[in-house]
């Protein structure tokens, strides 16, 4: 039988009656702030075809990884869950076949984020009352797809209903952003951005390098066989990129190393890259000296810089050949920033131009690296708790080693990194409510009074967010 689905009023909140008490008068005072969403991976064509979703499968599984790789981890293939297959193969069309694999294994998420997320999902934007299984899964299914026909559930009415104020999407420098321009030129008062993403032109170990430079430079009209070319190529396109309202760029390294070489050394480097016969090493070195060259462009043009290191991208190779990247097989790995960012910022770490937000995979690194290096160097933020980390107890970890040390305003308050649309209000009203209930133990411990309390909630929930992001 289905058990009752209910969203506890106090959920995530401290069992001490006193805590729990302060952490909801924080929380009353921020849960209809509106959502600054800066760093997130949705799809703009959602937003400029306003095109009503097709169906429940679509829109929460199969572009969710965090769905489909707790799936996936029991034995359930990808294919059967409706991804498409990069050599074009069979995989199942049927919605509602999906749908019933997914409900049939609902269970797999007990006790993690995204069963909270999905919950809110179900709760707040269809109205069900019971949990999913396989019993509902009709209803479910049934009930979502009739919500979706309707104009109050197409991306726009969402996006509107959700108190979104502003989200960022995540674009390659080879976009022409033609939907975000479709936006813009549409008359919605909806605010959708993109973020500069260089690493298909970065990366020497990104699949297609070498074609991706020769069309960068076909789209620039510059050399981009020549170092000063391509750097030039960037320049453009990031010029492009902020005139349609872009206020940031974004790193996906394997490391934060980086590097201040010589300029023929460099131009030698490129070369290497450029004819594909770069090493392992010199394709991390060149990575390392472009996040450096990266800095240098955003102090000339003020465009915030995101790093996101430590993540082995692609670590299954089956899946990698067969469905692609993003699909779930990115994993964690030891992370250093003292040491790989000191070229950097021996460079430019004074420099007023510079905001360089850092994120992290790796947690150790909290209060040995991040936060001390956050707390003095002027140009340093420390971005939330990311991916596997986007958690309760993610959010509770990261302010007990960061804030010691680096405070609240060298952070920049939340982004939910997403490409699940739907749960993003679910993802936002967490992390008020993680820290809302820190906040409350702080007051609890006669660290914090109500009144610094209060305004520390507005700037974690909003304010710090705009500010970083510079919205």
């Amino acid at each position: 039988m289905p058990r009752k689905l209910v969203l506890h009023p106090d959920r995530l909140f401290s069992p001490d009656e006193r805590q729990r008490a302060v952490a909801r008068g924080l929380y009353e005072a921020v849960k209809d702030l509106p959502i600054i969403s800066p760093h997130g991976h949705t799809d703009p064509a959602w937003f400029s075809g306003n095109a009503a979703f097709e169906n429940a499968a679509d829109l929460l599984i199969k572009p969710d990884h965090y769905v489909f790789r707790m799936l996936y981890s029991q034995g359930i293939a990808l294919e059967d869950l409706g991804l498409s297959r990069a050599d074009g193969a069979p995989v199942e069309q049927d919605g509602r076949r999906i749908w019933q694999l997914f409900a049939s294994h609902y269970h797999l998420f007990r006790g993690t984020p995204s069963r909270m997320w999905l919950d809110t999902v179900f709760v707040q934007v269809f109205g069900f009352d019971e949990v999913l299984c396989t019993e509902n899964a009709d209803h479910y299914y049934d009930t979502i797809n009739a919500a979706l026909a309707t104009d109050a559930f197409r991306p726009r009415a969402l996006f509107e209903r959700f108190n979104i104020e502003l989200l960022s999407t995540t674009e390659s420098p080879l976009s022409d952003l033609a939907h975000h321009r479709a936006i813009a030129d549409s008359g919605w008062r909806g605010r959708v951005i993109s973020a500069y993403r260089p690493d298909p032109v970065i990366d020497p170990e990104f699949e297609g390098f070498a074609g991706a430079l020769r069309e960068f430079g076909e789209l620039t009209g510059e050399d981009t066989s020549t170092f000063s070319g391509y750097l030039q190529a960037h320049r453009k396109r990031r010029a492009f990129f902020k005139s349609t309202g872009v206020t940031s760029t974004d790193h996906g390294h394997p490391t934060a190393r980086t590097a201040d070489l010589p300029r023929a050394e460099v131009e030698a480097l490129f070369a290497l890259a450029r004819s594909g016969r770069a090493s392992p090493e010199q394709a991390e070195l060149f990575r390392a000296q472009m996040l450096t060259e990266m800095a240098r462009m955003s102090i000339d043009d003020g465009l915030v810089m995101q790093l996101h290191p430590g993540s082995f991208r692609n670590h299954n190779a089956s899946v990698f050949q067969r469905f692609g990247r993003d699909k779930g097989a990115d994993i964690p790995v030891q992370t250093s920033y003292v040491a790989q960012l000191k070229p950097l910022l021996d460079k430019f770490g004074t420099e007023p131009g510079l905001t360089l937000i850092l994120f992290t995979l790796d947690e150790t690194a909290y209060s040995r690296e991040l936060a001390p290096l956050a707390g003095h160097y002027p140009c340093l933020r420390l971005g939330p708790p990311w991916w596997f980390h986007d958690s309760p107890e993610g959010m509770r970890r990261f302010r007990e080693q960061v804030t010691e040390t680096a405070g609240f305003y060298n952070t920049v308050g939340f982004n939910d990194d997403t490409r699940a649309f739907l749960s993003i209000p679910a993802r936002h009203d967490v992390a008020r409510r993680m820290d809302c209930d820190w906040l409350a133990q702080l007051v609890c411990d006669h660290r914090l009074d109500q009144a610094e309390a209060g305004e520390l909630a507005v700037e974690l929930s909003y304010t710090l967010a705009r500010k970083a992001y510079k919205l």
